[in-house]
């Protein structure tokens, strides 16, 4: 059972099979103003529809719902498919909250990082000087190896034998579930004993292999160096500042606030489609995703910060060259698409390199991405075997390359129900 709070790998791969839009032909002579400007409601037009279907394939695909957000110089796209709740067909909204997964991952590393700037944390300090004993060889994983994911550190949140059932059998997950497997809470101090208690995969800084206890670690870090939880570092550096008032952390708490889509967990038991039920799991604890994975936000907010850290108001400019330093992030065959800095990659589309992360919780799938004054932000409840599931993230690669590549690009702001 696969848990893993952001499939970047899988999300490189799908947009090397994603296709970009049709190039169109510049005109031999300027146009006259009116002319121009009928072009160009046109291509809004055009660029709109394009992309809104590629945000229905992801739902076509078999995704209970998906809402993105595009916000660029011509203004806000928005736009949602699908519905929020299987039991009722309530639509989706596009205002909704999500879990956002490992895009929470961005917001611990721009802290981490603010501290290194204030001279409170150094990147190549090792870890056993803020976290004497707790980590064996932490006197050669040093800080940025936690926020590249290159310290080796086993991943007790995805491999076999961690902390979740890892199986593919519907009667023992069905169990798992029912005996409150998804809302137990699992802490920080758990993950890092789970992690440790096994044997790393690689020594410090010899390659890149994600996992969630690198970030984990990072946010006992920066609660040692501050004195407050990463939680509360994050919420008074980054979203009170910025204003994200639909963005919080839930700690121990399993439900989401405010309106929502709901999220779930296809239990296949059969060959045939009916042989298969959506498990609700909306109500889960992100305990043990914690500062890898904890955050629940909404697509204005993550493009709000996005477009913060990235236009250079939370980070200085030598730091932002720190954090957009990759490594290649290369999983078994997939293609070298997508590459690993500190909390933020760098994936290649067919237009050039856009930056940021996704991420995944049971039940929920998100992107967040930028390119010049471009951000795009994207949730889906996804749902259906694992077939179906990759199909969803082509087509999750399919809307990013429409979003940053389709070359009828637009504004306006359009909230269509589609679902």
């Amino acid at each position: 059972m696969a848990r893993r709070t952001g499939s970047l790998t899988v999300v490189a791969a799908a947009v090397c099979l994603a296709l970009a839009g049709p190039v169109v032909s510049a005109g031999a002579a300027e146009p006259p103003a009116a002319v121009a400007a009928v072009a160009a409601e046109n291509a809004a037009r055009t660029a709109n529809a394009a992309r809104t279907a590629a945000l229905r394939a992801v739902t076509d695909a078999g995704a209970a719902a998906a809402i993105a957000e595009v916000r660029d110089e011509n203004g806000v796209w928005r736009a949602g498919t699908g519905v929020a709740d299987l039991a009722t067909g309530a639509p989706v909204r596009v205002d909704g909250r999500f879990r956002a997964g490992s895009i929470t991952k961005t917001f611990t590393a721009t802290t981490v990082l603010q501290l290194v700037g204030e001279g409170r944390l150094g990147l190549d300090d090792p870890v056993e000087r803020h976290l004497p004993g707790l980590v064996p060889n932490g006197g050669r994983i040093t800080v940025r190896q936690l926020l590249n994911h290159s310290s080796g550190l086993w991943d007790p949140t995805n491999e076999p034998g961690g902390l979740f059932p890892h199986t593919t059998d519907p009667v023992e997950i069905r169990n798992w579930l029912d005996q409150g497997g998804l809302t137990r809470s699992i802490t920080p101090a758990q993950v890092v004993a789970a992690s440790v208690a096994h044997a790393p995969n690689f020594p410090p800084g010899a390659r890149f292999s994600y996992s969630n206890v690198n970030y984990t670690l990072l946010g006992m870090i920066i609660e040692r160096a501050t004195g407050r939880s990463y939680a509360q570092e994050i919420t008074a550096r980054i979203l009170r500042p910025l204003g994200m008032t639909a963005t919080y952390f839930p700690g121990t708490a399993t439900d989401i606030r405010g309106p929502h889509a709901h999220g779930y967990w296809t239990l296949t038991e059969g060959p045939a489609p009916e042989d298969r039920s959506d498990r609700d799991v909306t109500v889960e604890s992100v305990t043990w995703a914690n500062s890898a994975g904890e955050l629940i936000s909404t697509l204005s907010d993550l493009n709000r910060f996005h477009r913060a850290l990235l236009g250079g108001r939370l980070l200085s400019p030598e730091l932002m060259r720190q954090m957009t330093t990759t490594i290649p992030a290369q999983s078994g065959n997939v293609p070298v698409t997508l590459s690993y800095g500190l909390g933020l990659a760098r994936l290649e589309l067919s237009c050039g390199p856009v930056y940021g992360h996704d991420g995944g919780m049971p039940g929920f799938s998100s992107q967040l991405w930028s390119k010049g004054d471009r951000q795009v932000a994207m949730s889906v409840t996804s749902r259906g075997d694992q077939a179906q599931a990759v199909q969803q993230l082509l087509a999750q690669g399919g809307f990013l390359e429409e979003a940053f590549c389709g070359k009828h690009q637009g504004g306006g702001e359009v909230r269509p129900k589609l679902g």
